[in-house]
């Protein structure tokens, strides 16, 4: 990705194409968390007796409370999500998009009195998309003690192509705006940790891609959180993917699915709605600087059959 200039997204950008925007300041994404029971059910990294039973489904009439929005969805401006939106004045542009991105993320006051504390002050929910080379990288910072969107990062390998260092550069420069990472501390997160949906992310492509790139791993890539480990094991009950887990929560999805803005905001969404529950955000996966060898630190795992994107 070095020397490119210019790569068609493909299908999952093609409802886009037409009027895209790119991201300013950020605003958040809100979606309000309504009253749902507390199931103080700990996360342990070795499971020795038999997992909690899961918790009842929400209502019919709870679940429309859920993630309920103020005013219809509308896709979100990439161009604005990336800060080179050029149509923010213009009101047709403004109808079709939307360029709040903490309107899908908001909860309920009420429910974050309830949630127990974490071991870090910040998540950091990330979701890749691409097959042979990253072309999109969506990061969003939830605080763990308030449950909002502080902050996002997003980059698209779309009409905005960069080098990935670039990318790179641009982001520890972000991260570091948010007193996250500093190079001289070794270059690890403080305060936060990486949340995914499975491992294929930090485990298999950002690897992949320091090496096409001609890179050196970052530090700070080298442990995260998989929020399907920690689901199975809070819950007792598995998910495979970020859909059936918002299945089983009864969470609407929003967006485009395989869109990594849209999906990242799932996932924060799934991960809300499991600390609101009093679940316990503790990192799952450990990459051996030195050997490069990946130590999953839960017992209690999902297994992907292809063994590729756990």
């Amino acid at each position: 990705m070095a020397n490119l200039t210019r790569i068609p997204v493909g299908r999952i950008f093609s409802f886009w194409s037409r009027s895209f925007s790119s991201p300013i300041k950020n605003p958040f994404f809100s979606s309000t968390l309504s009253h749902v029971p507390s199931y103080k059910i700990s996360t342990t990294a070795h499971y020795s007796s038999p997992p909690p039973s899961p918790p009842p489904p929400l209502s019919a009439a709870m679940n429309t409370q859920v993630f309920s929005s103020s005013s219809r969805w509308r896709p979100m401006c990439l161009y604005f999500t990336q800060g080179k939106c050029t149509q923010m004045d213009d009101p047709s542009h403004l109808e079709k998009f939307n360029h709040d991105c903490s309107r899908d993320l908001q909860v309920n006051g009420t429910d974050i009195e309830k949630k127990r504390s974490q071991n870090v002050d910040f998540l950091l929910v990330i979701d890749l998309e691409g097959k042979v080379e990253i072309l999109e990288f969506p990061v969003l910072l939830i605080d763990a003690k308030s449950l909002s969107l502080v902050d996002f990062f997003h980059r698209v390998w779309h009409d905005t192509a960069q080098p990935f260092k670039e990318v790179m550069q641009q982001f520890e420069a972000w991260l570091s705006q948010h007193n996250l990472w500093e190079k001289e501390r070794g270059g690890r997160l403080t305060r936060g940790a990486f949340v995914t949906c499975g491992n294929w992310d930090l485990k298999t492509k950002i690897p992949q891609q320091c090496e096409v790139s001609g890179i050196k791993l970052p530090p700070y890539f080298m442990e995260w959180i998989n929020l399907k480990d920690v689901y199975l094991n809070f819950y007792g009950r598995e998910a495979r993917g970020m859909m059936s887990m918002m299945k089983q929560l009864e969470i609407p999805s929003l967006g485009c699915h395989h869109l990594g803005i849209d999906d990242s905001k799932n996932i924060a969404r799934v991960l809300q709605r499991m600390l609101v529950d009093g679940a316990l955000m503790q990192v799952t996966a450990k990459r051996n600087p030195v050997s490069q060898k990946v130590e999953f630190l839960f017992e209690n795992r999902i297994q992907h059959p292809s063994r590729q994107r756990q």
